[in-house]
Parts: structure tokens; sequence; C-alpha cells
């Protein structure tokens, strides 16, 4: 069975209410992205960053996957498909697919602050005072900017191993994971699926949609059986 590895960022999820940071603007729903989403935005209000997320999760409860994520879900009936997302929502995994390499980390999951091994479910609410088992503050178990990427390893050999890439609602404007496009075999078919301009390298070798995740899913979807 072919290996295919879908590459998915905000754009995909955006269909589905959740808004992106990637607009121009550097704010995240009107923060800072530096107050919100960093190590130095943590220790100058942790009550700022925690009700942050808290939002963020929330809103998550109240939102669906779309057209595109099922779709995504269904090729797995045709080919092993890997999913490396930049996305903290679970959309891909109610959607049904069931292997999701989450590399900027999972909105329903909090951390120690002082040891991101220590991994809890949280659906609900994080607030001042909710304690690891090591004793130290709950933080959203998030990757932050400025922060390792963790499974970026794992998520390069995903890439060097795929015989199809598709890239779904991101511009790879984001280091390290911009970074992985140039992982893949010279034989590897890659389409790329966003209806802005991208400049990540990719030269001619890319089939481009300018398309939104969803419109591009639905005229990509059989093309992609056929080559199973």
């Amino acid at each position: 069975m072919k290996k295919l590895t879908i590459l998915s960022g905000a754009g995909i999820s955006a269909e589905s209410g959740i808004k992106t940071f990637r607009d121009g603007d550097g704010l995240w729903e009107n923060h800072n992205i530096t107050d919100v989403a960093s190590p130095e935005g943590w220790r100058k209000d942790r009550e700022l960053v925690l009700e942050f997320y808290n939002q963020r999760r929330r809103q998550l409860h109240e939102v669906e996957p779309n057209e595109a994520h099922r779709l995504v879900a269904e090729l797995e009936k045709h080919f092993d498909v890997q999913i490396i997302t930049q996305n903290i929502d679970d959309l891909h995994e109610r959607a049904g697919s069931t292997n999701i390499l989450h590399i900027h980390g999972e909105l329903f999951k909090s951390c120690s602050c002082n040891n991101k091994n220590l991994i809890y479910e949280e659906k609900g609410d994080i607030k001042i005072g909710d304690k690891a088992e090591d004793g130290a503050q709950l933080r959203p178990f998030i990757v932050w900017f400025g922060e390792d990427v963790p499974l970026y390893k794992t998520a390069q050999e995903k890439v060097k191993e795929a015989d199809i890439l598709v890239v779904i609602g991101t511009s790879l404007q984001v280091y390290p994971a911009a970074g992985l496009i140039h992982e893949i075999k010279d034989d590897c078919l890659l389409v790329v699926i966003n209806p802005n301009e991208t400049g990540f390298g990719y030269g001619q070798r890319a089939l481009v949609m300018k398309e939104s995740a969803t419109k591009g899913m639905k005229l990509l979807f059989d093309k992609l059986v056929n080559l199973a």
C-alpha cells in the first residue's frame, strides 16, 4: 500500500470556524502572538495565557470537522496515511483519521510547566492553582514560539517515506515545520492545496491547486484514489 502523507495547517480548520493568526497582522484573536504563545508571555502573565487557551478549548467543543477532514480520513481505505498537522485541534481525529502527528501540541491536553512529559487529557478550563503531579502549575500542551519541537524528527522521517505528499491549508511560513517540504524523495508526488500564494520553494515539481481545503480535496480525492 502506498504511503500518503498529509501536511495540514490552519487553512483546513478555518473552514470549521477556527480562526487563524497568519493574516498578516501578527494578532491571534486580537492578542499579540508573543503575549499568548511564547515562554515570555507565560512568565509575564500566566492568567492571560491560560484564559486565552481556555477560550480556544471552549470554541473547539462547538465546531465540527469539515468535508476536507472527512475526505482525508476516507483516504485511509486506499493508502497508508500519515497526517502531520500544525493544528492543535482534534478535528482530524473526530473525522476518523487514526494516524496523526501533532507537531505543535494538542489543545485538549495539558502538562506540567516544569516537565512537558507529564501530560494530561484536558477538555475543560485550566486555572491558576491547577497542579501536575510534580506540584507545578499546569499549562497548555502547546509548542510555543521559541520552544523545541520534539516531534519534528519523527515528522521528517514520515515525510521521507512518503510516496505522495499533500500539503493542505498551510503556506509553510513557520519553522521548523516549513523545512519538512524539503525532505521528500525525488519521486514523491507533491500536491499543494492553498488558495493563497505560497513561497516555500517547491519549484515546478508540485501540482498546485489554488483552492480552499474542502474544494481542493473534493477535486483531488478521486485522482488520488486512482493512484492507489
